[in-house]
């Protein structure tokens, strides 16, 4: 018989058993997860017969990993992009799964055999669901490695079959498979490693699924979720169609619209983003998340973050010229030249896709923006930091964790009950990164000319991923921000390699995105923890979701870049054409930085820019400060939460994210992670993740739904409310003599 219990932060009644099926005692209470946030979110319970391969789960789980990464690709390329979480597609499957269960013949086939099966095993329940949304995550954001298949194919117009490109893309989204299955036991199973954007989706799932007696003058969680997601839908008409200036209000701009410092300063889409605030769910989640999602002290750690980058070092270094910084905008990714003039990429490419040199002495060094340029240094700080960071607060845990198995006092009761499920072998994961790895080298020796990557530089990039992905792993897990190794992979490899940009990024995206599709099988890995799914099923929805999202990715980028003329060429396309493609204009700057030029010619001997190369040492040095501090002052419990990779990361998502991202996700941050979770914490716990996923999904429908019906059609409305934020002087530079159309002309 199961025990009814009342789970009083939630107000539901639900059964209470443990990990053999029999009745659990009150324990399970006490050795709920030692983090708040997950006790008054994740259930204490498991039912372990709910079916959970279905020929449901199959169906929606393939449709909805198809739909959602066409429609992130497709959107990826556009000014403003919209990535459609995984959350839009755990809504709308369910409906299309009560109805599956409600219409489709439960007959059971080969009864009585070995391979028995039905259609319809029951009612449509929260493991099937949750197994949905696995495959949906797969497809819920971009495939990294597109940006190779558009920098070489749209940029440098060289080059590259589908089936070499292909290749690359199944490769480095399998890769990370391997390093998941190393570190399940670090990042995984310990009640410490708690992944606060999984809190979302078990929100989700059991408002969705639970029943709830509604309270009078209340509603229940399902009820809220509703009203929530109509009104998001509802209301991203204005910001998505009829106002878009609410993506951006720069009200210091309107009030001095000919002063070029003013608009520097208040411009959210140019400039430093003072006083600047969007009013539109995207320009909060676009390149952060969701800020509902995030910690408070994670929150504050990147508002700090954010603040000295771009309102201390940024204006300091303008205010003194350092780096010639007034003869550029004050925020820019572009690539210049000393005179401000935008770099002639094309004209330093010889015909064999190498640098010429003799083209490159006459066009003279390539210039960054100053805040460009301090941003790779932060970049530089956060590695050396994430390494510190993690060997002083966790180097204690993780020898503890690697001298022996855990022990049952360790355990919290989620780890207790996924004990009853049968692990995932270790070759599993082995034998994928072993034959990802030598399916890599085939492709990168044979396909050389196209590729450029040695062999060497394979294993050296999967070397790197599998060093970082524990330390970067643990501060995801714990902070919900990921510091990234884009920049330390360039930089290895344009010392180690110089001229060979497609190598270049084929090294980094090897390095980089092995490491971070790691991050986020394991972060998939932690959600099939918490809602009790069986190893072996998460593993094939992941695996199957990987292969089938990559592919579609690959497909859909393939057919845009074929289909519509000029697209991310800024020159050519229209005023108002939507295909500028942000993201892969940052990218091919790079490529174009430490690929085609070099870091030596950049941030080396011959560079200008040599002693960014000090933020290394400054990195290594704060989470020793901040630890020292702690260890002289430990009753002051504030300084442990302070996270100096998160701070020094705060800001590496800019460009292409602009300031009134951050901004508006801070204020945002605040209100639901320090006021709301302080303040009311009983509304906080019922409905501050069930929020999160309403605005996510209402805006992903409406925006879809607006291009579809409008955007296709090329219907729009060109009017006051429509234009940028007002703030064209922003990208002005401010030395004298320097001449930008549309600038005013500083005398000398």
């Amino acid at each position: 018989m199961e025990k009814e219990t009342t789970i009083a932060a939630d107000e539901i009644t639900v059964p209470l058993i443990n990990s053999t099926g029999d009745d659990a005692s009150t324990s399970a209470v006490d050795e709920n997860s030692p983090i708040e946030q997950v006790a008054l979110t994740v259930p204490i319970t498991d039912d372990s017969t709910l079916p959970t391969i279905t020929f449901r789960m199959w169906t929606l789980g393939t449709l909805a990993c198809i739909l959602l990464s066409f429609l992130n690709q497709f959107f990826w390329y556009r000014r403003e992009p919209l990535t459609i979480t995984s959350i839009s597609a755990q809504i709308a499957v369910v409906p299309l799964g009560h109805l599956m269960a409600a219409t489709i013949t439960d007959k059971v086939f080969f009864k009585g055999k070995r391979w028995e099966f039905s259609l319809n095993p029951g009612p449509f329940n929260m493991k099937e669901h949750v197994l949905i949304t696995i495959f949906a995550n797969a497809g819920a954001g971009t495939v990294y490695a597109i940006h190779i298949v558009s920098t070489v194919k749209i940029f440098y117009k060289k080059e590259l079959t589908f089936f070499v490109a292909f290749l690359v893309v199944i490769t480095t989204q399998v890769l990370g498979f391997g390093w998941a299955g190393v570190f399940r036991r670090y990042l995984v199973e310990p009640a410490t490693m708690w992944w606060p954007q999984n809190l979302v989706q078990v929100s989700l799932f059991r408002a969705l699924h639970e029943k709830e007696k509604r309270q009078k003058g209340r509603l229940t969680r399902n009820q809220f979720f509703i009203v929530a997601f109509i009104t998001s839908f509802a209301y991203y008409v204005f910001p998505g169609y009829l106002l878009e200036k609410l993506t951006s209000l720069s009200w210091i701009c309107w009030i001095f619209p000919a002063s070029v410092l003013a608009q520097q300063l208040g411009s959210g889409l140019h400039g430093l983003g003072i006083g600047s605030i969007g009013f539109d769910w995207a320009t909060v989640s676009s390149y952060l998340g969701s800020p509902m999602a995030s910690p408070w002290f994670a929150t504050a750690n990147v508002a700090a973050g954010f603040a000295l980058i771009m309102y201390l070092i940024t204006p300091i270094a303008y205010c003194l010229n350092i780096y010639k910084a007034k003869t550029f905008p004050i925020f820019s990714d572009g690539l210049f030249t000393s005179s401000g003039k935008k770099y002639n990429i094309s004209a330093i490419i010889d015909p064999n896709f190498h640098i010429d040199m003799d083209i490159y002495d006459q066009e003279g060094p390539l210039y960054l923006s100053t805040n460009f340029a301090m941003i790779y240094g932060l970049n530089f700080a956060c590695l050396a930091a994430t390494i510190v960071h993690v060997f002083l607060f966790h180097g204690r845990d993780i020898w503890q964790l690697s001298k022996s198995a855990f022990q049952e006092k360790k355990m919290d009761v989620h780890t207790k009950l996924m004990r009853k499920y049968e692990r995932v072998p270790e070759w599993w994961f082995l034998f994928i990164l072993v034959l990802t790895i030598g399916v890599t080298i085939f492709t990168c020796e044979y396909y050389n000319n196209q590729l450029q990557l040695p062999w060497w530089g394979v294993l050296l990039a999967c070397s790197l991923a599998l060093f970082f992905t524990l330390p970067i792993g643990i501060i995801t897990a714990t902070t919900n921000q990921t510091p990234g190794l884009n920049v330390i992979t360039e930089y290895i490899i344009g010392y180690l390699y110089p001229g060979f940009p497609v190598a270049n990024i084929c090294f980094k995206v090897y390095g980089y995105i092995s490491m971070k599709q790691a991050i986020t099988f394991l972060q998939d890995f932690k959600l099939g923890h918490y809602m009790k799914i069986p190893p072996k099923a998460m593993f094939m929805a992941q695996v199957l979701g990987t292969i089938i999202s990559a592919t579609v990715h690959l497909t859909t980028s393939w057919w845009l870049m074929e289909t519509i003329p000029d697209i991310c060429n800024r020159e050519l396309l229209p005023p108002q054409s939507p295909w500028t493609c942000p993201g892969d204009h940052v990218f091919y700057d790079a490529s174009v930085i430490w690929g085609l030029i070099g870091p030596r010619r950049i941030f080396g001997n011959l560079g200008h820019y040599s002693a960014i190369n000090w933020f290394f040492l400054a990195g290594a040095i704060a989470p020793l400060i901040v630890w020292i501090s702690h260890k002289t002052f430990p009753e002051k419990a504030w300084i442990k939460l302070i996270s100096m990779p998160v701070i020094l990361a705060a800001t590496l998502n800019m460009p292409p994210a602009t300031s009134v991202n951050y901004v508006t996700w801070i204020i945002i941050g605040f209100g639901s992670g320090f006021i709301v979770y302080r303040y009311y914490r009983e509304w906080w716990s019922r409905h501050n993740y069930v929020l999160s996923g309403a605005l996510d999904a209402g805006l992903a429908f409406m925006a879809v739904l607006l291009y579809f019906c409008l955007g296709m059609e090329h219907v729009g409305l060109d009017w006051w409310g429509n234009d940028s934020d007002g703030c064209s002087l922003a990208a002005c530079p401010t030395a004298p003599g320097v001449v930008v159309n549309g600038c005013p002309i500083v005398s000398q």
